[in-house]
């Protein structure tokens, strides 16, 4: 039986409600069931569904693999900007070529490209987007899943059509 909501603030509650409707429209653009994506979140579907509504008694750990298993990243950021620099952070600057060991995933999903060491980013998108059903989500490292999350923003208009 799910826990009972901690009292929370209203503008806290409307964010929660945003982050699981911003879960849940990623995961219809994909086309992913709620079972699939709750499995691939490694919970049940009932606590997907609670996180979808933004209910303040899921756990943010839950939120974290929701959000991760849709192919999203979660982020704390200062609204004041600061800690590390004024106003919010810029979206990183793509390479102008993307060498493939220093992504192990990419790396993987490239092994038919005999003596390719470096993509374009548009190839690199391309060639995660054709082959995302090999990718290990969950072992992705943080400087992939930024790569991924750069190359969807800037190159793919905010979608990973998988």
């Amino acid at each position: 039986m799910p826990s009972q909501a901690p009292p929370i603030a209203d503008a806290a509650t409307t964010k929660l409600v945003a982050i699981g409707r911003r879960i849940r429209d990623q995961r219809k653009g994909l086309k992913i069931s709620a079972a699939t994506a709750a499995e691939a979140a490694g919970m049940s579907r009932a606590t997907l569904q609670r996180v979808e509504r933004g209910e303040p008694s899921v756990t943010i750990g839950a939120y974290v693999g929701a959000a991760t298993a849709v192919g999203l990243e979660f982020e704390v950021v200062d609204p004041r900007g600061r800690a590390g620099g004024k106003g919010r952070p810029r979206k990183p600057a793509l390479p102008a070529r993307i060498r493939l060991a220093d992504y192990p995933q990419l790396e993987r999903l490239a092994w038919q490209l005999h003596g390719v060491t470096e993509l374009s980013p548009q190839a690199a998108l391309d060639l995660y987007e054709r082959n995302w059903r090999h990718v290990d989500v969950e072992g992705l490292s943080v400087g992939e899943r930024r790569l991924v999350n750069a190359l969807v923003q800037q190159l793919g208009g905010g979608r990973l059509l998988v």
